[in-house]
């Protein structure tokens, strides 16, 4: 495996544990209510726009692994639940990671 691609899985091993770890902390102390974490996305404009961004980014991502996916590349279907079940921190370097595998026509 290359050093980009061995970049590209620590990256989505990151971008799955350290989102999740601050949402499991915040389920905690409020409890399994998403209603009431979805409400906290907003409490102002800075979260407002993360949301918005992420939301544009992830919408872009599945657009991207769709295409993919048309294209042959299967593999791509694991992008769409990392990116809305984790998070885009771990959608997308996972699809960067499934774009840089070797060709195998060489």
């Amino acid at each position: 495996m290359t050093p980009l691609r061995l970049t590209y899985l620590a990256l989505v091993i990151v971008g799955a544990i350290l989102p999740w770890s601050y949402f499991y902390a915040w389920f905690d102390v409020n409890g399994w209510d998403l209603g009431a974490m979805i409400d906290a996305w907003y409490v102002n404009d800075a979260t407002s726009g993360l949301v918005y961004d992420l939301t544009i980014a992830a919408a872009a991502l599945t657009v991207w692994a769709v295409v993919e996916v048309v294209r042959g590349n299967r593999w791509f279907l694991l992008v769409i639940p990392a990116t809305f079940a984790i998070g885009v921190s771990c959608g997308l370097p996972l699809a960067l990671y499934l774009k840089a595998r070797p060709s195998r026509s060489a």
